[in-house]
């Protein structure tokens, strides 16, 4: 009985021709953020990878806890227009969310490839006039900024902040993710901001490489970037203070999102702001 209402469950969110032999890293994604919209596969899956590196949920909610931060610093910036790219499935603590708490007026765009995310999302947003879900590849900057789901929303000809929170580190060559977030920084108008987390494997050792080898299986590997290959990714922005960090150290805003040890969140994090001229 309990696996019928599981399945009657799923039957709402799950898109046709999922296989549910493969993790998603979407799915997996959720799973350690709490959620419930994953599969046995990716319940399977993050076990095997909380094994392997027991701290990794709180790595991953270390990360998320970087994106309120960065959202509420765009907010007192002014900033009310917010492109999310590889949103991933929504669960508590969404942009919207948290910018429409604030500004109740924001407007926010979810990308994701993800079917399952944007199914959810969909369902999610129904009744928010502000706030839109669309499938689509962030690699490909022109056709997101061009889509009608888009551009129906955002003005993109004023300032809007695109946020690439712990999805980057899914594009393999450097040069690739530099040209994606080129595509959106030439795209965005001037005074807006480009928001990036990025895994790295500097101080996470032989658990780090265990758990990137583990991800070979999912839909999406990983690959880990270094400071500097990370700090690359700004190119033609100007950092705002502090820089690049290890996300605790991004502008905290109480004892809980730091500690003596920054490095154990195994990511760096930032924000580029386009200049005025």
């Amino acid at each position: 009985m309990k696996r019928e209402v599981m399945l009657v469950h799923e039957s709402a969110w799950m898109p046709t021709g999922l296989d549910p032999e493969v993790p998603s890293a979407a799915r997996v994604y959720d799973y350690f953020l709490g959620g419930y919209h994953n599969l046995a596969v990716d319940r399977e899956f993050a076990h095997r990878a909380q094994e392997t590196m027991p701290d990794l949920p709180v790595i991953l909610r270390t990360s998320r806890r970087f994106l309120r931060r960065a959202v509420h610093f765009l907010l007192d910036e002014g900033i009310t227009q917010f492109l999310d790219l590889g949103s991933g499935i929504p669960t508590a603590g969404n942009v919207h969310e948290i910018a429409q708490a604030v500004a109740p007026h924001a407007r926010v765009a979810y990308v994701d490839r993800d079917s399952v995310a944007i199914a959810h999302s969909a369902l999610m947003l129904e009744k928010n006039a502000n706030a839109v879900a669309l499938r689509a590849d962030l690699r490909r900057p022109r056709d997101v900024l061009h889509s009608d789901v888009v551009t129906d929303l955002l003005d993109l000809s004023q300032p809007v902040a695109v946020l690439m929170s712990a999805v980057l580190h899914f594009v393999e060559s450097d040069a690739e993710a530099q040209s994606i977030v080129a595509g959106y920084r030439n795209a965005i108008a001037p005074g807006s901001f480009v928001v990036i987390s990025q895994g790295t494997q500097e101080t996470a050792g032989e658990q780090g490489e265990q758990v990137i080898r583990l991800y070979d299986e999912t839909d999406s590997p990983f690959t880990a970037r270094n400071r500097d290959q990370f700090t690359q990714l700004f190119k033609g922005l100007d950092l705002v203070d502090p820089g690049v960090v290890y996300v605790p150290q991004w502008r905290p805003e109480s004892p809980d999102d730091v500690d003596e040890h920054p490095e154990r969140s195994c990511a760096y994090g930032a924000i580029g702001r386009k200049p005025l001229y």
